[in-house]
């Protein structure tokens, strides 16, 4: 939350604010787990620094690193680990509009319009693996 706080939530409307605190609330990730998502998390001191999630092998629904521990290589490695249980060639996601020039980093392309979502505002996105940039940190 600290992440989205500090790098969208001013970018979206109050319904996009309460959209992702529903989203990223404990429970609601326990009943993602439980279904074809894959969730990995990043630690350090026991605490954990970054998440990532890949829905049903082929979309990444979400990717935050704390604050203090982005440019540190900590998304680069969320991404790639993930990008190894991707059952797909080509990798979506939507991409909050701040997040945009990270991802291009990593290789991902800008695939449509910018797109709304119950107050969540998105740039579809999509990196075919074998083009994977992972010199971005």
């Amino acid at each position: 939350m600290r992440s989205f706080a500090r790098s969208v939530a001013d970018t979206v409307s109050e319904e996009g604010v309460s959209t992702f605190s529903r989203v990223a609330d404990g429970g609601a990730f326990l009943g993602r787990m439980k279904v074809d998502n894959l969730m990995l998390v990043a630690e350090d001191d026991e605490a954990i620094r970054g998440v990532i999630e890949l829905k049903e092998g082929r979309h990444l629904a979400m990717l935050f690193v704390a604050p203090d521990y982005q440019r540190k290589g900590v998304g680069k490695r969320l991404l790639s680990a993930a990008l190894d249980h991707a059952r797909v060639n080509t990798v979506t996601v939507r991409a909050s509009l701040s997040s945009v020039p990270a991802y291009k980093k990593y290789g991902f392309e800008c695939t449509g319009e910018v797109g709304e979502s119950a107050g969540l505002t998105y740039q579809p996105m999509a990196l075919q693996r074998d083009r994977l940039l992972l010199s971005a940190d």
